[in-house]
């Protein structure tokens, strides 16, 4: 068949060539071929009947309405759900096989006749105007910290005029997490764009029940840097377009960067921090030209920070817990019965009594969840040992794996006093050290020995609780002749 080129390249040697022949034979076709097209003047696409008529009978015909039917009344329907009830209603008259026919078909209706779609409209970003942040977790990347699973989320923000971008490590999708990392990403850059966007979030940017209006706390942050709020309607993610992108491709360059690593294991939180770090300066070094651009239009940042902790005045209950954000922590037991105010921070809680910061707990992450340290009301469970074995925190009271074995220990031994000795181990465990009771039980459990509190102590005094080596483990050589045994009197068999 001749193409589109062969003619092409035919005119361009028809005035160069003596003949037609020759001019034919160097593009690669019949002489009466190439006197056809020098006197139609025509290409061969240009010469082509338009293909409108069908090769086989179309096996949807009569179905044909009942389907435009059911599309017109349920436009989301899918080509196999329809197909599956065309060979529920006529068995045997539709083959597996023509089921793409039925799809071809429905897509043609689809983009002549069916409902219009939704249509996205390219922006245009100018220098300094606007930037945009958002949470994207990053679980599924599988990092680990000393190998241990590390879960976690990216607040990232990006200028979309340059697509500058940057981000902090964060754990929940607070105000606490947003307010850090927006300044973070702003101090960074040097400069405030005019307009902050972000998406509906309810914990940090507007009310649930107000959704038009932004929280004070969020206001509050924006007057400080003087920057505008914006936000995206709900479910339209497609309206913070830039930095959903942003998530993809960065999170596919970690992805790269850890596959080329060859592990995805850091020894601690700062070394994976600086790897992100790198990354990052990577992916913003094409767009220095850009960036300059913004550079120069940004306005000047504040004299200083915005404190963003919240904070909350509590009652410390009869417990010696208080409830914070739907979670328990305990606190130190001289502070039952008095108001203490605690501050939130985005990866820590810390509790101030009189002006003085009197204990910085770790933040629970989620709802619903307990963290009781047993040094905190470990002088009252001594006198009160009965209240150990129901005590709704029990759980929280084992600070090792060690610690648990040796009270089931105490449990199957003594069961009469099980609580009362290990409430005393534990004692040792929080006036003493916690490392040395807990490699003082490694070595009773190792030895075989029974478990109590004056052993404890006295490995404790002696200065023998040290941690005994890990236990070696070797395995034989597996001997694999006796497979060879069984295949040959396998092939005797047959």
């Amino acid at each position: 068949m001749t193409s589109d080129q062969q003619v092409r390249r035919l005119m361009k040697l028809i005035g160069k060539e003596p003949t037609l022949s020759r001019a034919a034979a160097k593009a690669g076709m019949d002489e009466k071929t190439a006197r056809k097209y020098r006197d139609s003047r025509k290409l061969p696409s240009e010469c082509r009947r338009p293909h409108d008529w069908r090769t086989r009978p179309d096996p949807f015909e009569e179905a044909w309405e009942w389907v435009r039917g059911q599309l017109e009344q349920e436009p989301g329907l899918e080509a196999k759900t329809l197909f599956d009830a065309l060979q529920r209603e006529s068995p045997g008259r539709f083959a597996d096989g023509q089921l793409r026919t039925l799809q071809r078909r429905i897509k043609i209706w689809r983009a002549l006749e069916g409902p219009p779609k939704e249509v996205f409209f390219a922006q245009r970003y100018e220098p300094g105007k606007l930037c945009e942040s958002d949470f994207t977790h990053m679980t599924s990347l599988g990092v680990t910290i000393a190998g241990e699973p590390f879960e976690h989320m990216i607040y990232h923000f990006v200028l979309p005029y340059s697509n500058w971008e940057t981000g902090t490590i964060c754990f929940s999708e607070t105000f606490e997490s947003l307010s850090g990392g927006l300044q973070d990403a702003l101090w960074e850059l040097g400069g405030v764009p005019e307009a902050h966007r972000t998406d509906r979030l309810s914990t940090a940017v507007h009310h649930v029940d107000h959704p038009e209006e932004f929280t004070q706390r969020y206001k509050a942050l924006l007057a400080h840097y003087g920057m505008q709020g914006r936000k995206t309607q709900a479910g339209s993610p497609n309206e913070n377009g830039d930095i959903e992108q942003r998530h993809h491709r960065f999170k596919r360059a970690v992805e790269q960067a850890l596959m080329l690593r060859g592990s995805r294991d850091f020894p601690d939180r700062t070394a994976y921090q600086a790897f992100l770090r790198e990354i990052f300066v990577r992916c913003n070094a094409g767009r220095r030209e850009r960036f300059e651009e913004e550079l120069a239009v940004l306005r000047g940042l504040p004299a200083a920070r915005l404190d963003a902790d919240r904070r909350v005045r509590v009652r410390v209950g009869q417990g010696s817990t208080i409830y914070v954000e739907k979670n328990v922590y305990s606190v130190n037991s001289r502070l039952r019965d008095e108001w203490v105010e605690a501050r939130l921070r985005s990866e820590t809680l810390e509790i101030w009594y009189a002006q003085r910061c009197v204990e910085t707990l770790p933040r629970l992450r989620g709802r619903g969840r307990h963290r009781i340290d047993y040094r905190h009301v470990i002088d009252t469970l001594v006198r009160k040992p009965g209240a150990f074995e129901n005590y709704r925190y029990r759980d929280d009271l084992f600070p090792t794996s060690r610690f648990r074995m040796a009270y089931d220990e105490l449990r199957t031994r003594i069961p009469w006093r099980a609580s009362r000795e290990y409430l005393t181990i534990l004692e040792l465990a929080a006036h003493e050290t916690e490392s040395g009771v807990d490699d003082a039980l490694r070595r009773l459990l190792a030895q075989g020995e029974p478990i109590n509190a004056a052993g404890v102590k006295k490995l404790l005094a002696s200065g023998e609780a040290e941690a005994a080596p890990a236990t070696a483990v070797s395995i034989d050589a597996v001997d694999l002749s006796c497979y060879d045994e069984l295949l040959a009197e396998a092939e005797v068999l047959v």
